[in-house]
């Protein structure tokens, strides 16, 4: 059975970073993966999404709207954008960070003062991770996309990937234990 997955975040957030490790780990554990990846202005703040599907095979990168088991927003108005690609049954993992659009910054549009609760109107299974925090926490606020990630490894059960072996490939070496630990406190953020 092919499980998606939705990466979701602005410009400079990880969020495509995150992906890559995400489909590296998936490919080595056997799984028929494909990804897709849409870089909206991301130079400039912009809409960041990356598509993941995996399965024993897959024949398309694309979700469907109403098809993602889990959507991983890095950014609250990030989720409220695509919360229509959730299933039903689907979770939502939710950065709680704002991060003001070009277009709310130049004053065409305003931030939603309630994007949480916009957010629980729209689905129960929401968790809502303090990423960002966590990551200052550990002294670099930009490792909030590896517990992002490990929100995501925990999430849909894919603990038994050796993510240590695969961050080696991935990460320079001077950032590795940072983000080793920074998958460790994701998992546990949304573990229970």
């Amino acid at each position: 059975m092919t499980k998606s997955i939705l990466l979701v975040g602005v410009g400079g957030q990880g969020t495509i970073l995150a992906s890559k490790i995400l489909t590296t780990g998936l490919m080595e554990a056997g799984y028929d993966v494909k990804m897709s990846e849409i870089h909206g202005m991301s130079q400039r703040g912009g809409s960041v999404s990356s598509q993941v599907r995996y399965g024993e095979k897959v024949y398309s990168p694309v979700i469907e709207k109403g098809a993602a088991d889990i959507i991983v927003a890095f950014e609250k108005m990030e989720a409220l954008r695509n919360l229509d690609y959730l299933k039903e049954s689907g979770t939502l993992v939710v950065n709680d960070e704002e991060i003001p659009s070009q277009s709310v910054l130049i004053g065409d549009e305003t931030y939603p003062p309630d994007a949480l609760e916009e957010i629980q109107k729209h689905t129960e299974n929401v968790k809502v991770v303090d990423a960002s925090g966590m990551a200052r926490g550990l002294g670099n606020e930009k490792a909030a996309n590896m517990v992002l990630l490990g929100t995501i490894i925990h999430a849909m059960g894919l603990e038994e990937i050796h993510w240590d072996a695969i961050l080696e490939g991935n990460i320079k070496p001077r950032f590795l234990d940072l983000n080793k630990k920074a998958i460790q406190m994701g998992m546990g953020a949304v573990a229970g």
